[in-house]
């Protein structure tokens, strides 16, 4: 049983949109002071790169598993928004950056969570 397939050469959208939200956040990430930049700075860097990889995987994977990695995904996304949160309450994140990362991070919940209830009718209705 073949379970991947080549990655497309054109990702959807949403992962696009991952990987401009993480370059923003790289920046962002560069001005925490360095011992929070090695702790909650990295914490939240890794959670981007999983919901990034996540998202890139579930791109490539049949309809059946790509449910399970974009549940993972949105999983992942919450927290990831709980944590930069934490780090704007700590003036970590000015008000302005954290408005307009806060807002990139609401736009990929809503297109993962959009993602997975089609594919969700698509496969309750074929079965």
């Amino acid at each position: 049983m073949k379970l991947l397939k080549p990655p497309p050469s054109r990702f959807p959208v949403v992962v696009h949109k991952v990987k401009e939200s993480y370059s923003y956040w790289l920046i962002l990430h560069r001005n925490f002071p360095k011992t929070e930049r090695y702790g909650l700075g990295r914490r939240i860097d890794n959670i981007f790169l999983e919901v990034l990889e996540l998202s890139f995987t579930a791109s490539y994977l049949p309809p059946e598993h790509k449910i399970v990695f974009l549940s993972k995904a949105i999983s992942r996304m919450d927290v990831l928004k709980f944590f930069t949160q934490i780090a704007w309450e700590n003036k970590l994140i000015p008000n302005k950056k954290y408005i307009k990362l806060s807002q990139r991070l609401e736009e990929i919940g809503r297109m993962l969570g959009g993602w997975k209830k089609g594919l969700d009718k698509k496969l309750s209705s074929n079965g």
